[in-house]
């Protein structure tokens, strides 16, 4: 590549290439040691999810990423307090830039795919400290026991912001050991975990709803069936028909519709992911070998709904800081805004304005409710309010989704031009047709355009349709949607992992070194 022609990134790759980074394998890794690898940064997600930031006045602090909590593969108060959160927000940053070729990089290059993975760290570290900063002078607390230790609130701030931006980088590079060592991403993978342990322990929780007072039948088990079986086991036949089965079926958290719906949507996702259409191939080299290239119907796999969820997260976010802090709220025209969105004391979920409309609902109970039953609760917004909250968050889901799977299709080589280099590559070609990329790249073009919007508008529309159900242990409709596509590609990857074991053409078709 000319000098001239380069990207003004180079003048900063020698800045990112200095910081501490997973090295890639020189050869191939076999399948045990990445799953060894996968299973490891595993125990340690879980293991820095249990350890909390030292010297943070639990009391005091507010967990502003609540309803996204799941999603963003975190744990409040621990060291993975921002989660995947940073990580995905650089991935947006750079991608809409090279998507709208503000950034001038081809990422079919290798050079030039080196350039955006290297200042990608770079720009990790500066989302990590946009996103730490706001919280820890925003709502969570350094302790006046540490601040006097210290020697001021100031130097605890400091040493909170440190402490989650050591967790929050150890999470960027246990990402890359799992993408260059192990198997998948391990975002999907943290992600996965996240959603799983939240299903277990909302399905399976005997402890009360409340912890601070003994169970009864107005404090019965948190988990589903626990709190289905006591119920049924301590109401009497009137109880169960007057308000019995409305607390096994309605009542939060965990009612019986949500963990229906989780079912649901498992069985709906694991359809759709089958669902393909199969190009046939033939080797060029070795007569009577024949193939199928398959593209998915969720053919942008679950990446839209992960970036969309990230980029409601900091909206959310932001509105919260830009009206609830003491500085912030005094910015002209911005600060204080109840058009962006209000909240109500010691609350982080907006009670309105624009940060509500693009809030999820939670749950049938959050919107349906008031929309059938106003009466039910005299504070509620009101049935058109609710309505146009429902409109608005499923059309930008939708719309949302549909532009990320497409700047997610063309900036990881997923689209025509590249998959049809890929296959020729790979010694493959469509039978009837020459050897030429360029015509590989025209019958492509007849397909993944058109799969890459419905893929978007289909993860989106589902996501959004989990939110409204509702699911069993607060996971959030769109976590158990990307739970389902996440276990599902972490078995065919398993699979091909497998096939490059027995088969060096297979691990030369699908990229491997």
């Amino acid at each position: 590549m000319a000098e001239e022609s380069k990207s003004l990134l180079y003048k900063i790759k020698p800045i990112s290439d200095r910081l501490p980074a997973v090295k890639r394998p020189e050869g191939h890794v076999h399948f045990r040691t990445k799953m060894m690898w996968v299973v490891v940064v595993l125990i340690v997600y879980y293991v820095m999810t249990n350890i909390y930031i030292y010297g943070l006045d639990k009391g005091k602090a507010l967990d502003l990423f609540a309803q996204y909590r799941t999603i963003m593969a975190g744990a409040s108060g621990s060291l993975l307090q921002l989660g995947i959160g940073p990580i995905v927000t650089a991935s947006i940053v750079m991608q809409l830039f090279v998507g709208v070729k503000i950034i001038k990089l081809d990422l079919t290059n290798k050079e030039d795919k080196g350039c955006y993975q290297s200042v990608l760290k770079l720009l990790v570290i500066v989302m990590i400290l946009l996103e730490a900063i706001p919280q820890v002078f925003g709502y969570l607390v350094p302790s006046s026991s540490f601040c006097s230790k210290v020697g001021g609130e100031g130097i605890g701030k400091a040493l909170i912001i440190l402490q989650i931006a050591f967790g929050s980088y150890i999470l960027f590079l246990m990402d890359e050991v799992i993408s260059k060592w192990g198997i998948g991403s391990g975002i999907s993978l943290f992600i996965a975990a996240g959603v799983a342990e939240a299903l277990f322990t909302g399905t399976l929780n005997w402890d009360p709803i409340s912890t601070a007072h003994p169970m009864d039948v107005s404090n019965p088990p948190a988990g589903t069936i626990p709190k289905i079986i006591y119920i049924l086991s301590n109401y009497s036949f009137t109880d169960l028909g007057t308000h019995g089965y409305d607390d096994i079926l309605l009542s939060p958290p965990n009612p019986l519709i949500a963990l229906i719906g989780t079912a649901a949507i498992f069985f709906v996702v694991a359809y759709l992911e089958s669902a393909r259409i199969e190009l046939p191939l033939s080797h060029g080299n070795a007569r009577g070998a024949r193939g199928r290239y398959p593209i998915k119907l969720i053919y942008a796999s679950n990446i839209p709904v992960i970036l969309m969820s990230a980029l409601l997260a900091n909206v959310s976010m932001f509105a919260f800081l830009l009206y609830s802090n003491e500085a912030l709220s005094h910015i002209p025209l911005l600060g204080n805004n109840s058009c962006i969105g209000y909240f109500k004391p010691m609350e982080t979920s907006a009670s309105g304005g624009l940060a509500w409309y693009l809030s999820a609902p939670s749950g049938i109970t959050s919107w349906l409710i008031p929309i059938l039953d106003q009466q039910s609760d005299p504070s509620s917004k009101g049935p058109l309010l609710n309505l146009m909250h429902v409109l608005v968050y499923v059309s930008v889901m939708v719309i949302g989704s549909i532009l990320f799977a497409k700047f997610w299709v063309e900036t990881t080589n997923l689209g025509p031009k590249a998959v049809a280099k890929q296959i020729q590559k790979g010694g493959m070609q469509i039978p009837g047709f020459r050897r030429d990329p360029r015509i590989l790249e025209r019958v492509l073009e007849r397909y993944i355009p058109t799969v890459t919007i419905l893929s978007g508008a289909i993860v989106g529309c589902l996501a959004a349709f989990a939110d409204l159900i509702g699911t069993t242990g607060n996971a959030s409709g769109t976590g158990v949607l990307l739970t389902v596509g996440i276990l599902i590609h972490f078995y065919e990857a398993m699979g091909r992992e497998q096939m490059m074991e027995m088969n060096p053409l297979v691990r030369e078709f699908f990229g491997a070194e």
